[in-house]
């Protein structure tokens, strides 16, 4: 037989031969696969009743942990009292039979203001069914709310009372702005203390004032008050330009430092400053600087 196998063309060799060579593949993978996975042994009456009393017993214990659970929510006791729906913590409310939710809106409700000014308000609060509220009423009880405006009013009268009352000047009245005091400056209609302060402040910085203008040099004070002052031109304070220091000059309000720095190095280097027009070759000096400087400067 074997020597008939030398009988087949060369073609019908390689088909036998491919032939045999699947048939030990597909062996080798049966047998493989026999190793692997070694066939079960088949169940017994005995263990098929140990599988069914186990599957019993899990059963029995889901519905042991469904219909009663190993713990409860406690509920909280309903107490009917008298309450204040405008003060009452939530405990209270909750000892009320009222639901978590509606503890809630009422609590946000009066931290947004809100007040509850009769029963009948308090029934419109949301989630609050007419039976919860029939079933509270008889225990609403509502504060009569503080009078706060009448407090306040009484406070500011008594406040008032002790402060004495300062008549103020007639239309028409003219006050000399470089001599008038606090206490003067008081009684002009539409300057009251703080103002007063201001204007005799600005007065002491500049050294008198030389035009009712330089009022508006003040915050809040407009040109409406102009018409009750005028100024005495001889009061002035005027700087010794020559002698003054670096800080006696930066302090007046139309200087500062680097105009004091200015005079001081001319002074040091040349010499006396002897009138307004040797300031004026300094950038850091403008016109308009020198026109408001000039009755305050003094080059003795």
């Amino acid at each position: 037989m074997w020597k008939d196998f030398f009988y087949y063309s060369k073609s019908e060799r390689r088909v036998i031969l491919l032939l045999m060579f699947i048939a030990l593949l597909l062996l080798g993978v049966w047998v493989g696969l026999h190793w692997l996975y070694p066939p079960s042994a088949p169940v017994g009456l005995s263990d098929s009743n140990e599988i069914d009393s186990f599957l019993i017993s899990l059963r029995g214990k889901e519905k042991k942990s469904y219909s009663q659970p190993s713990f409860a929510k406690k509920e909280t006791a309903v107490v009917l009292q008298p309450f204040d729906p405008n003060t009452a913590d939530s405990l209270t409310l909750s000892q009320l039979g009222l639901p978590a939710f509606i503890v809630r809106n009422i609590l946000k409700y009066r931290e947004k203001g809100g007040v509850f000014r009769s029963p009948e308000s308090f029934s419109r609060i949301y989630g609050l069914q007419d039976e919860q509220f029939q079933a509270l009423k008889p225990y609403i009880v509502i504060a009569e709310p503080v009078k706060v405006n009448t407090v306040v009013s009484d406070t500011f009268r008594q406040v008032r009372d002790t402060v004495p009352y300062i008549p103020k000047y007639p239309e028409g009245t003219v006050v000399d702005l470089n001599k008038a005091d606090t206490s003067v400056l008081k009684r002009i209609p539409g300057i009251g203390s703080g103002l007063a302060r201001m204007i005799v402040s600005y007065r002491q910085r500049l050294g008198g004032f030389y035009d009712v203008a330089q009022l508006q040099e003040i915050p809040h004070i407009d040109a409406g008050l102009n018409k009750w002052f005028t100024v005495t031109f001889g009061e002035i304070q005027k700087i010794q330009v020559n002698r003054a220091s670096l800080e006696k000059l930066k302090l007046h309000p139309y200087m500062d430092f680097y105009k004091a720095k200015v005079i001081l190095e001319y002074r040091r280097k040349r010499g006396k400053i002897k009138s307004l027009s040797q300031l004026s070759m300094f950038e850091e000096f403008t016109e308009k600087d020198l026109k408001r400087l000039a009755p305050y400067l003094s080059f003795e």
